[in-house]
């Protein structure tokens, strides 16, 4: 690949996900810089960190943010660019509107954005000839209205969100009045489909799959957000996962929730074109950067214990345990699961934790929302326009 002699930068480095990968690039010999705009991101207190840098917020000040990147890739000779999170579609613009002297490891924003749009993607997969459920897009009351005898057999989500948010699952007709789909604000009402949930986390370089990983998430931060990660197998998954990248050339990380009906038969419910936590079920530097980066062929995870994020255990997996009960197993998933933060010669990370907690946590107090909404507010992306 261009570029993979040279230093990298990683952005989103609040990440969990970003600091794995410092990691991985840093112990396979690269120089890697990291990149957000929260002052004490996680990452930034790795070993694998030669240099931090923080940004101006690219969904509030997206030119200021741009000419930032740019800058930063020219003082520090950065040759490849890697997103970990929502900016990689601020970074796609960024790379349409000008000649950036480094290769971002992403494709265009058209098609970032069409798999992204939980309609449009839905459509493309069809287009591969693959199945999927029945989703019908929401752009008014009318097309609500259309829907709403059908609702206790579908799902509602917004077409541009993350983390389940604002999701209704096979809600009665009456909670759909707090719905108020629009062109500028579609929704989608998806078939709720029944089987057992996998996610998949894949590496792709022009169509071809160069590293996946699929598991499922027991306990997760609410509705969304996976906190604990089990391994699973599954070869129509795998299939899916490896037609869908092939067929629209993908380039760069790409992640998808798929349901796994009780026929054996894998649907896809939607697609998130970052990394996402099946990173973490790959510990082999060399192996996973010349996968990445170089000529090796597709690797597959070499680690096989749940991964977890212990302290997120507590805040979010222990309260959903006392509300339903299933004690003995969080005891058991608590022995069993490995702190995925944990990495030899590199401790400090499991304390930057704490003061990374609490700069969300000051701003969900400032603007009134939740911590998982305050993770992301500053670079998500809802959309064109």
């Amino acid at each position: 690949m261009p570029g993979a002699d040279g230093t990298i930068l990683i952005t989103g480095a609040r990440a969990p996900v970003a600091l794995h990968l410092a990691r991985l690039l840093h112990g396979a010999g690269h120089r890697v810089i990291l990149a957000d705009t929260p002052a004490r991101p996680i990452a930034a207190a790795s070993r694998a960190c030669a240099r931090y840098h923080r940004l101006p917020p690219p969904r509030f000040e997206p030119q200021a943010y741009r000419e930032a990147v740019e800058a930063l890739i020219r003082a520090e000779g950065i040759s490849l660019v890697i997103p970990t999170c929502e900016e990689v579609f601020h970074l796609a613009l960024a790379w349409r509107n000008r000649t950036m002297p480094a290769l971002l490891f992403a494709p265009d924003i058209g098609l970032l954005a069409e798999v992204h749009d939980k309609h449009s993607f839905i459509q493309l997969v069809e287009r591969l000839g693959l199945p999927v459920p029945e989703t019908t897009l929401l752009n008014s009351r009318d097309d609500l209205e259309a829907v709403r005898a059908r609702s206790r057999d579908l799902v509602f989500k917004p077409v541009w969100s993350r983390f389940a948010s604002h999701v209704l699952l096979r809600p009665t007709p009456d909670f759909l009045d707090a719905i108020t789909p629009s062109p500028a604000m579609p929704w989608v009402a998806q078939r709720f489909v029944e089987g057992e949930e996998i996610s998949a986390y894949a590496v792709a370089r022009d169509g071809r799959l160069k590293a996946l990983a699929l598991y499922r998430s027991p306990y997760r931060a609410g509705k969304g957000a996976g906190i604990f990660f089990e391994r699973v197998e599954d070869d129509t998954a795998r299939d899916l996962v490896e037609r869908i990248v092939a067929g629209t050339a993908w380039t760069g990380q790409i992640s998808f929730d798929l349901m796994r009906e009780p026929d054996g038969r894998v649907l896809p419910l939607e697609c998130n074109p970052r990394a996402v936590s099946g990173l973490h079920f790959f510990r082999d530097p060399a192996r996973f950067a010349d996968a990445l980066l170089g000529d090796g062929q597709e690797i597959r995870p070499d680690v096989i214990a749940p991964q977890t994020v212990r302290l997120a255990m507590w805040i979010y997996g222990l309260p959903a345990t006392l509300r339903s009960g299933g004690f003995a197993r969080f005891r058991q998933a608590m022995r069993e699961g490995e702190e995925l933060l944990d990495w030899p010669g590199d401790s400090a990370p499991v304390r930057a934790q704490w003061p990374a907690l609490a700069e969300i946590a000051g701003m969900a107090w400032r603007e009134r929302i939740s911590l998982q909404a305050a993770s992301t507010r500053d670079i998500e992306w809802n959309g064109p326009g």
